[in-house]
């Protein structure tokens, strides 16, 4: 069973940047989907293994940077310019689908993290 822990959000003010972590057991394509209150989970980032090709969803392309160290087992979300429209709960997701492709919906994963949340204030 695929394990993902997630850390990193918080309470930052608008422009600010922040760094997610997700530690995961195994070697998989990786993905971060994020859900604000109301609101389907959107997708943000993913990341092929092992050679890492990445892609981005619109809201976020240009600010957010998805990488991993294949090492430690480790993808990361850095957020750079944050929005108050950012605000949402943001989930790390492994599928075990070929590893070379990058996926972009939620039913293509088949294990997700607990979610951490990140506020962005104005």
């Amino acid at each position: 069973q695929v394990q993902l822990v997630e850390s990193g959000g918080g309470l930052v003010q608008a422009g600010d940047s922040l760094r997610l972590s997700c530690a995961v057991s195994g070697r998989y394509a990786m993905g971060w989907f994020r859900q604000a209150p109301g609101k389907a989970r959107e997708f943000v980032a993913t990341i092929t293994w092992p050679g890492g090709t990445t892609y981005y969803g619109d809201s976020v392309k240009g600010r957010f940077t998805i990488s991993r160290d294949n090492a430690e087992n480790t993808v990361y979300l850095q957020m750079n310019s944050l929005k108050p429209e950012d605000t949402a709960v943001y989930y790390c997701a492994a599928t075990t689908r070929p590893g070379n492709y990058y996926y972009t919906r939620t039913g293509d994963y088949n294990s997700w993290g607990q979610g951490t949340q990140v506020t962005v204030s104005s």
